[in-house]
């Protein structure tokens, strides 16, 4: 099956292109101004028009109203939408319905019971997107490089479509893949050198490790 990967939080051409060449089949932009990895929505749109016929260009937002979303939409002209906040099934629905555009739910994840709360998403959001928990007095729900315990993922049907993510890196996605058998993982801070500062060396070396997961996998 193939395996999707999502690079987040791209501010810059050279991470971009990193993510492109690495061989991304997502890329995302943060709409969230606490979070390092924020993006101005031009930038944004410019930056979008360099993933044509690459990669799914993400729009990422927490809890963000309609008038948010029409200058992000408008802007970038994204792929999918992903809501990292509170929304309510209603809200997936109504963001849907109004942008006829794909969406992934973000949950956070600490314990089984976590996993709960899919459930009324369930025919409503096209995708999840599986995080850790953010640490106490953390403002960003996302990219905080924290885990879960994995192995909590097993309950799961298997027709769910996801995205693994929270504390990946080059170091544990062997393990993540082995334990989860996701359809998909996001990254973020585990190709960072600094918050919100993607290294390009640590992207190339994310991939490699993929590709040798992967390798491991079909051996």
């Amino acid at each position: 099956m193939a395996l999707d990967i999502k690079i987040c939080g791209l501010k810059t051409e050279e991470a971009l292109q990193a993510a492109l060449d690495g061989g991304a089949s997502h890329v995302g932009f943060i709409f969230f101004a606490k979070s390092p990895r924020h993006l101005e929505v031009r930038e944004a749109g410019r930056l979008r028009k360099l993933a044509d016929g690459r990669a799914q260009a993400v729009a990422v937002t927490v809890d963000a109203d309609d008038a948010e979303l029409d200058v992000i939409v408008e802007a970038m002209r994204p792929d999918m939408l992903q809501l990292h906040g509170k929304e309510t099934p209603e809200r997936v629905a109504e963001v849907k319905a109004r942008y006829s555009l794909p969406v992934m739910k973000a949950f956070s994840i600490r314990e089984a019971a976590d996993l709960a709360g899919i459930e009324p998403y369930k025919g409503v959001a096209d995708r999840f997107l599986f995080d850790a928990k953010p640490p106490k007095g953390s403002e960003l729900p996302g990219g905080n490089g924290v885990s879960f315990d994995w192995r909590l993922l097993a309950a799961l049907d298997g027709n769910i479509d996801y995205m693994l993510s929270g504390g990946l890196n080059a170091a544990n996605i062997g393990d993540a893949l082995s334990l989860t058998h996701a359809p998909g993982i996001d990254i973020s801070s585990g190709v960072e050198s600094a918050p919100g500062v993607k290294d390009v060396a640590l992207i190339d070396q994310f991939f490699r490790a993929v590709a040798a997961a992967r390798d491991n996998r079909a051996a």
